[in-house]
């Protein structure tokens, strides 16, 4: 299959808009073609006149490894063109960076995940471009976590940095498809345009969102592989609360736990639960410990989610009920665990961090809730889910 950097690189015809115009290029570690060339690189070699570049949450180079870590403004060593960041002193571009190009590339891999920065930044670029009357178009890439939606639609009041839009937690969407939904959505007028990939089956086995012929690379340096990607609409939750997501371990957003918990003992009351919950993957307890970051240099017990291997069903697979389920089974085993964390995340200040991360409070008023049942949860969720499913059909590319 091609990648929309791979289509825009072997067809002049696709290019052919480009010339003579000055080429902005949003991108970071992951942006490459089929080769493993930088798509910068790429692009000038195929004559593409790039006079910026923009780069998105944790660097152009992925040198950044938390979040509300900034990047800065730089001139690259190489073409000595100027490189922009959108997670420095600024999340939008500015009106001088705005007037560096007539056309933004987008090339940007996402995980398929509402909280997942790129997409706000994707929006704000859409919101700068219909401003300034520039182009934008998306080299669209998979979504590696596929077709399936789950979670609670983000409530209106919740927008942030990690939350675009009133979209749930998995929205089962490209980027370039994300980018028709903003322009629909918002009423943007701005030239948007999609360079879509060729022969991208979401949900053929093995792979489903992600192609088993391309390599993986880490789009945020905590993105190691596609069973991150698959869990990370659950796993991201973590960080709203004390347990370890893996930061400080070589499996970061794959697992969650904490030095006072009984792994076993949570993975049982899980299954007690919503045993219905746990299907499409299978859980392993195990012990870390961090190397940075929460409980750090302390022994963890631990489960570990794997949505791969034999065990791994990507219809029947759902993230976000498991990690909440997680939540539940604790908090019914150690009714005063501190499990939710108390400090500013992504600059929202007032809010508890896993509301921010939700879009709301009804996760963890759920969760709180000693009388709520897994039923609860799905009465909340399932009607916004098929109401995405319907709302998002008009925008699908594949």
């Amino acid at each position: 299959m091609k990648f929309g950097i791979d289509r825009l690189l072997a067809d002049a015809s696709l290019r052919k808009p480009l010339e003579g115009k000055r080429v902005a290029l949003l991108a970071h570690p992951a942006s490459v073609t089929a080769d493993l060339t930088h798509s910068l690189d790429a692009l000038i070699a195929a004559g593409v006149k790039v006079s910026a570049v923009f780069g998105p949450q944790h660097g152009v180079r992925g040198d950044l490894q938390d979040n509300m870590m900034e990047s800065p403004d730089f001139t690259d060593p190489t073409y000595g063109m100027p490189v922009f960041s959108l997670y420095g002193e600024v999340r939008r571009p500015t009106s001088q960076s705005m007037g560096t190009f007539d056309v933004l590339l987008v090339d940007l891999q996402d995980v398929g995940c509402r909280i997942y920065t790129f997409v706000t930044t994707l929006l704000y670029v859409l919101e700068a471009a219909a401003a300034h009357g520039k182009e934008v178009w998306v080299l669209d890439r998979p979504n590696p976590a596929g077709r399936p939606i789950e979670g609670l639609t983000l409530r209106a009041g919740w927008e942030s940095f990690v939350g675009a839009g009133p979209m749930p937690m998995r929205h089962g969407l490209t980027l370039g498809e994300m980018g028709r939904w903003f322009v629909d959505h918002f009423r943007l007028d701005v030239a948007y345009r999609v360079i879509g990939m060729d022969g991208w089956r979401p949900d053929a086995a093995p792979g489903y969102g992600w192609p088993a012929d391309r390599v993986w690379i880490n789009p945020s340096p905590n993105a190691a592989n596609v069973n991150m990607a698959r869990a990370y609409a659950g796993t991201v939750m973590l960080e709203g609360t004390t347990l370890s997501e893996g930061r400080g371990t070589t499996r970061p957003l794959e697992l969650f736990g904490a030095p006072d918990i009984d792994a076993r003992a949570v993975i049982a009351e899980m299954r007690r639960l919503a045993p219905q919950w746990l299907a499409g993957c299978a859980l392993r307890d195990f012990w870390f410990q961090p190397t940075f970051h929460k409980h750090v240099g302390q022994l963890c017990t631990g489960v570990f989610i794997h949505a791969e291997g034999p065990a791994y069903d990507d219809a029947a697979f759902r993230p976000w009920r498991l990690q909440a389920l997680a939540f539940k089974a604790i908090r019914r085993l150690w009714p005063d665990y501190p499990l939710w964390r108390d400090f500013p995340y992504e600059y929202e200040f007032g809010k508890l961090a896993i509301d921010v991360i939700n879009g709301g409070t009804m996760l963890r008023e759920w969760v709180d809730d000693a009388a709520a049942a897994p039923a609860d949860l799905d009465g909340l969720a399932v009607p916004d889910e098929q109401a995405w499913a319907e709302e998002r059909r008009g925008f699908l590319l594949y």
